[in-house]
């Protein structure tokens, strides 16, 4: 426990410590920026000003983290880095330049002061017991907590009392000064919920522009398929049928024997057609989903499939039919994949809905 403490005590006497040439920094950097935007009207300011915003940014980052590692909570993401040095005007309506500018004008008052007394708690008690041992070997007037000493009794009383005064503060008092000032810092440099569900909207907003896209190129990857299937498979035949029916029409006085054998063609490949027109339907909508349901679908594949097959619906509700499609041809190409290659001798599939979300699981023991 005794090793736990000094431990704790040192890492937040550490954290402290940080503080103190940070602050000093964060002192010479309020002037600066300060002249910076005094030659903004000079135009020098333009070039000046965007760069010192910017490191005020990361630092800002860079503190809040370093107080949220001291408070035991998880730090945030960090942000992508920008490729290119960013602009003024997007640095000044980006409300955490704001928060890094407020972070860095309290840090530039109270980080030296904290860093001073973290340094002070660590070298406290060392320096009082030099202290006390060359006051021993030559006894000349010293001081301890403010008080000259000059005789035995008031030298030992003094360096007991100015070594447990250290001792506590390296102890328990950094600990308390360390946790405020991560406390304080994190409220600083923390987005205010309005920013943050400005951001989550923002994020959401993007996802659902990328999921979006990506349903218009696979709707397009969609329809280009349907039309090649019908162009190359079902428009063939049709123009194949076309042309046996137009040469029985010219044969059918003069040779009707020749003609009954094109119209017999002609009925075989017609069938063979239509074959072909409901396979691209179904390929678009699997008619048994508009018959049986998604979990009477999904139990027909189970009952069709080569491997013995466990097939598990809970209750489902309503599902749009884009997604029963898109669930049906996941656990068709899932079952296809583990009669063939998996070596399987059994299989489950489990369709089920979380919430909103539809939950479709194939597994099995190849």
């Amino acid at each position: 426990m005794g090793t736990k403490r000094l431990l704790g005590s040192w890492h937040a006497t550490v954290h402290l410590l940080v503080a103190l040439p940070t602050g000093m920094v964060a002192l010479v950097a309020l002037p600066v920026l300060a002249l910076a935007t005094v030659l903004l009207p000079l135009g020098f300011g333009v070039f000046l000003l965007p760069p010192l915003l910017a490191r005020v940014r990361r630092w800002g980052e860079w503190e809040h983290r370093r107080a949220l590692q001291r408070l035991g909570i998880p730090p945030p993401p960090a942000p992508p880095q920008a490729g290119a040095q960013p602009q003024l005007r997007d640095l000044v309506r980006d409300p955490a330049t704001w928060r890094a500018l407020r972070g860095l004008l309290v840090h530039a008052l109270l980080g030296p002061i904290a860093g001073i007394i973290g340094l002070t708690a660590a070298v406290g008690v060392p320096a009082t017991l030099v202290e006390t041992a060359v006051w021993w070997a030559v006894p000349e007037p010293a001081t301890f907590l403010g008080i000259e000493t000059r005789g035995w009794g008031a030298a030992i009383v003094g360096g007991l009392a100015e070594t447990a005064v250290y001792a506590a503060l390296f102890l328990w008092g950094v600990r308390v000064l360390a946790d405020g000032y991560a406390r304080l810092m994190d409220r600083l440099l923390s987005p205010s919920a309005a920013e943050i569900e400005a951001a989550r909207l923002t994020e959401r907003v993007e996802e659902l522009s990328h999921t979006r896209a990506e349903a218009l190129k696979a709707h397009g990857d969609e329809l280009r398929r349907i039309e090649r299937d019908l162009h190359d498979g079902t428009q063939a035949r049709l123009v194949d049928l076309a042309m046996r029916v137009g040469v029985a029409e010219q044969l059918l006085s003069s040779d009707p024997d020749r003609t009954a054998e094109l119209l017999g063609q002609v009925r075989g490949r017609a069938e063979e057609a239509m074959t072909e027109l409901r396979d691209v339907i179904r390929t678009m909508y699997p008619p048994i989903l508009a018959d049986r349901g998604l979990d009477g679908a999904v139990s027909a594949l189970g009952a069709r499939c080569g491997v013995p097959t466990h097939v598990e619906t809970g209750e489902l509700g309503e599902v749009p039919a884009s997604v029963q499609a898109a669930a049906y041809f996941a656990v068709a190409e899932a079952l296809t994949n583990t009669a063939k290659h998996a070596q399987a001798s059994s299989a489950s599939v489990r369709v089920d809905r979380a919430g909103p979300a539809l939950v479709v699981e194939v597994v099995d023991d190849g």
